[in-house]
């Protein structure tokens, strides 16, 4: 279960992680022309090349225009897939795909992440576009079908565990806007983070110190004993190497009479509270991080039926005032 969540953990924070790749133009493939979405699609429709953008790219997956979007790519994204590559996946994956509608459109840190999938919501495709247009990151997958029947929900209502405004990167009950959704240990999980003019941290991105999240404090979202505390994980370096044998990083497990949530990735030695305390809702338990498997400050929160987070069950969350956030939505913790 563990090595289930460090591989799914690198998703969370994609868009954040691709911020510091490089974006250029290259005419190494195909038609031997790329236009940005900002030279716009004029150039493009009086060579008679056509231009991937965020709007089109669905039309032209079902076109099979594999030339026009392999012309697009980043040229890091050209090193790891060649254009027979993306031809093979397009027929493939979209052999029984009549249409890609829209899910979900997030802008971040100068990028763009749509997602579309077929009306029966058997397949989704994600891509990525970066400030120049280029495409960075495009991911083409079958939707796993998953029994919810035994999902169960809180007993208790939980407060959100920080102040201020939180951006909801992965929350939701479906996979496309919540990838921990697969995974019954982390169901219902949620990954949030602080956004500022469209960008979750301002001047050096090397630096914790950085980013809007690192350093504010993370709240008890109930009363309850705390049962687990981690406090001596050093903080990652943003958007470079994670800590992939301590995937939570520092972290603080609280009981709230059978219910257990836990509030991951915290700063390094910032814990308040060890085990055996008791805690009031609302009362500050740590400063949120870059600890563990994670490549920038952000709270990873969940409620679990054990105290073991990989050999639990996550619980449906019911926050108080029938709050039931979403991806792309953003929360204030009173």
């Amino acid at each position: 279960m563990r090595r289930t969540y460090k591989r799914r953990m690198l998703a969370a924070i994609a868009v954040a992680a691709l911020a510091v790749m490089l974006a250029g133009c290259s005419d190494e493939a195909g038609t031997g022309k790329v236009y940005t979405t900002a030279e716009g699609e004029e150039k493009a429709m009086q060579e008679g090349v056509a231009a991937a953008t965020p709007d089109n790219l669905p039309a032209l997956m079902m076109a099979r225009e594999a030339e026009a979007i392999y012309a697009q790519l980043s040229p890091e994204f050209k090193q790891m897939v060649s254009l027979t590559d993306l031809k093979t996946g397009l027929d493939q994956g979209l052999a029984a795909v009549q249409e890609l509608a829209p899910v979900s459109k997030l802008a971040l840190n100068g990028h763009d992440m749509r997602m579309w999938s077929d009306p029966g919501h058997k397949v989704v495709v994600r891509g990525i576009f970066d400030e120049n247009g280029l495409i960075v990151s495009l991911v083409l997958n079958n939707l796993p079908i998953i029994d919810a029947s035994s999902s169960q929900p809180t007993e208790q209502t939980y407060a959100l565990p920080f102040q201020e405004d939180w951006f909801v990167f992965w929350g939701g009950d479906n996979v496309m806007v919540n990838y921990h959704y697969e995974y019954e240990d982390q169901r219902y999980a949620y990954d949030f983070f602080i956004v500022k003019d469209g960008y979750t941290y301002a001047g050096d991105r090397a630096r914790n110190e950085s980013y809007h999240a690192f350093g504010q404090p993370l709240l008890a979202p109930a009363d309850g004993v705390v049962v687990s505390v981690v406090d001596d994980i050093a903080d990652n370096v943003p958007v470079g190497a994670m800590n992939e044998q301590q995937p939570l990083g520092n972290a603080v497990v609280i009981d709230h009479g059978g219910e257990y949530s836990i509030v991951a990735h915290l700063q390094e030695g910032s814990p308040t509270v060890q085990a055996g305390d008791k805690v009031s809702k609302g009362q500050v338990i740590g400063l949120a991080g870059n600890s563990g498997n994670s490549s920038e400050p952000h709270l990873h929160f969940q409620v679990s039926d054990g105290v073991e987070i990989f050999r639990s069950r996550s619980l449906d969350i019911q926050w108080e005032d029938d709050l039931r956030p979403v991806q792309g939505d953003t929360v204030s913790g009173k």
